[in-house]
């Protein structure tokens, strides 16, 4: 009763804000605990394997001696327990760093925008405990290399070259395959730029190659990767600002009335800035078909009208965008499991004038690489010209070749 007699009284008291407030009690800044990372547990086999495969990295491309190698050799030829676990786990953090992500340093890799794959320490340092736990070390780091069928056939080929440029090429062009992220799709676009290609991968093969002309040097088209997410029939272009600046801005001043013809329609925007569009068919520069492939490079593959451009040697011509010989096929391959869509039904769509974007059911990896050794038929190397001037700059940043077979005496 007592209870509720005190509610009774609580009610008939005056309304809390007649009471005067009482100041706030300064809270004492909250802290977070300072989380120390355990020891891990080291024994020799698991030290012995580290070293073996600090070693063993040269087969990739690397240098074992920027591991740590000599550090860790002389840990093991002592006796002092806890410099062969610091001096284990340091070398095993580098190693799997640049497993996980490549050696090159940002700065050297020239037109390369990402994503770069996860490399953080704490994440590495979890797979190594797991490893140290389970499988072992070294198995730990084999889990870090790239799985794709091209890697294995660089790495092939690194052990069975002799001369001193091809091998620097093929280390190159190992570490641009730790550029990229692991998991690329079960169907997915990679473009090779220095090859003017696309292949088409399903299944783990490739099912389909298309000719594809790239950026100028000066305009080179980015590596980075991204979504194929739908196919446009009479796409209409929005011109990038470098190009109304190059050509079309002192096209529309000189001669709307032919700049019209051409299809050309423009606004002047608050900035001063002619903002052009140019309309929909078979003059427009993105041909009759367009990829969308959402992305802040504004990079996609296209149709173009210029078909007679594929038959040159060289073929980085464009501002940037990958104009794609054959894309009607790629289009169709693209929408294969959307039979209302098949190739009458693409062709009513691109005679019809109108512009139709056609989502696809499932977003498509694309992933523009620049190799300029890769694998071609039968597991034999192709090269190509390294166009944009990217190699030299990962050569450097290698450093000496320490698995260089010896020459007879």
């Amino acid at each position: 009763m007592r209870v509720l007699a005190i509610g009774l009284l609580l009610a008939g008291a005056p309304a809390l804000a007649q009471v005067p407030a009482e100041a706030p009690v300064p809270q004492a800044p909250v802290v977070a605990p300072v989380v120390v990372p355990q020891p891990l547990a080291w024994t020799e086999a698991a030290t012995r394997e580290t070293l073996a495969a600090v070693k063993a990295s040269a087969a990739d491309g690397l240098s074992p001696q920027d591991y740590g190698l000599s550090r860790l050799e002389a840990a093991l030829a002592g006796a002092d327990a806890a410099e062969i676990a610091a001096a284990a786990e340091a070398s095993w953090m580098a190693l799997a760093k640049d497993y996980a992500a490549g050696h090159t340093p940002m700065e050297a890799r020239r037109g390369w925008k990402g994503p770069v794959p996860r490399s953080d320490p704490d994440w590495l340092r979890a797979r190594l405990a797991d490893g140290l736990l389970e499988g072992g070390p070294g198995q730990a780091l084999q889990g870090l290399l790239p799985t794709h069928p091209y890697y294995a056939l660089l790495k092939t080929a690194l052990a069975e070259a002799r001369a001193p440029a091809d091998r620097a090429l093929i280390r190159a062009n190992l570490d641009r395959w730790r550029w990229l992220p692991r998991l690329l799709g079960e169907r997915y676009l990679m473009a090779n730029l220095p090859a003017y290609e696309v292949d088409l991968w399903d299944g783990g093969r490739v099912v389909a190659r298309h000719r594809i002309i790239i950026g100028k040097p000066n305009l080179a088209t980015p590596q980075f990767s991204a979504a194929a997410t739908g196919v446009t029939m009479n796409p209409p272009w929005l011109l990038p600002q470098s190009i109304v600046e190059e050509s079309v801005g002192g096209l529309i001043r000189r001669s709307p009335g032919a700049a019209r013809a051409r299809g050309y329609s423009w606004t002047k925007g608050a900035d001063g800035r002619l903002y052009v569009t140019q309309r929909p068919g078979k003059g427009n520069s993105l041909g009759q078909m367009k990829i969308e492939m959402p992305n802040e490079h504004a990079i996609f593959f296209h149709d173009t009208p210029a078909k007679a451009l594929f038959d040159r040697e060289v073929l980085a011509l464009s501002h940037g965008c990958m104009r794609t010989r054959g894309i009607f096929g790629l289009g169709l391959r693209l929408l294969e499991d959307q039979p209302e869509w098949g190739a009458a039904a693409i062709d009513a769509a691109v005679a019809a004038g109108k512009t139709v974007t056609v989502p696809l059911t499932a977003a498509v990896p694309v992933h523009i690489g620049y190799f300029t050794v890769a694998p071609g038929p039968g597991g034999t190397l192709r090269r190509f010209a390294d166009v944009y001037g990217r190699d030299a700059a990962i050569i450097a940043a290698l450093g000496p070749d320490q698995a260089m077979p010896k020459r007879p005496a």
